[in-house]
C-alpha cells in the first residue's frame, strides 16, 4: 500500500476507515483508469495518460482525505470499469458516494445518470430538463467537476449542433466512448 496524502501522523492512519479513500490504477482500452472509494462507495474515477498525474488529480479533489493505494480492494472496480468501456451494454452497477458536489451539481449528476447507454442529451436540454432553460454554461460547469467518469455519464452531453466538447478527459476519449456505445 501506498500512502500519497496525510493530514496526520502514520500511526492514526489506521484508526478508522471514516476519512480514509482508497484507490488503485488499471488499464483500459482508452488509457489509465484510477478509480477510488469511501466508505460509501466509488467517489472516483479518473481517466488519464500518466498514473502521477491522476494521483495528483485525485489528492486535489479530496484534500485532507488519506488517500490509500490498494489494488486488492479496488481489483473488482477496477475490471468492471474496464469491462464497460469494451461493452457498454453490460452497464456499471458500482456503488456511488455522490457527496462531493454542491446540491445543483448533484441534481445535475442525477439527470445524468438516468441517461440511457447510447443516447446523448444536450447542455441545453439537460438544463431545461433541470428547470434552468438558461443554465447551458452551468451545467457544463457541473459537468465538468464529476469525478466519477462513466458512473455519471458526462460523456452522453453535446453541444446544441450534435458536435463533441468538453470532456474532461479529452474529446478523443469521449468520442471513442460514444462511438462504442451507438454499437450496442
Amino acid at each position: 500500500m501506498n500512502l500519497i496524502q496525510t493530514g496526520m501522523p502514520v500511526a492514526a492512519c489506521n484508526v478508522a476507515a471514516l476519512g480514509t479513500i482508497a484507490y488503485a490504477i488499471g488499464e483500459s482500452p482508452i488509457g489509465k483508469i484510477l478509480a477510488a472509494r469511501s466508505d460509501i462507495g466509488v467517489c472516483a474515477i479518473l481517466i488519464g495518460s500518466d498514473a502521477d498525474t491522476l494521483e495528483q488529480d485525485l489528492a486535489n479533489r479530496f484534500p485532507g482525505k488519506v488517500l490509500v493505494e490498494d489494488e486488492a480492494a479496488l481489483r473488482d472496480d477496477l475490471a468492471a470499469i474496464a469491462r464497460f468501456i469494451e461493452m457498454p451494454g453490460v452497464g456499471l452497477d458500482l456503488p456511488l458516494d455522490l457527496r462531493h458536489g454542491t446540491p445543483f451539481q448533484q441534481r445535475v449528476w442525477d439527470v445524468l445518470r438516468s441517461i440511457p447507454c447510447g443516447a446523448t442529451i444536450t447542455y441545453t436540454a439537460l438544463a431545461r430538463r433541470l428547470g434552468q432553460p438558461n443554465g447551458a454554461r452551468t451545467v457544463a460547469t457541473a459537468c465538468a467537476a464529476n469525478a466519477i467518469a462513466l458512473g455519471i455519464p458526462c460523456h452522453r452531453v453535446v453541444r446544441a449542433d450534435g458536435t463533441l466538447a468538453g470532456y474532461r478527459w479529452g474529446v478523443g476519449r469521449k468520442r471513442a466512448l460514444l462511438d462504442k456505445e451507438a454499437t450496442i
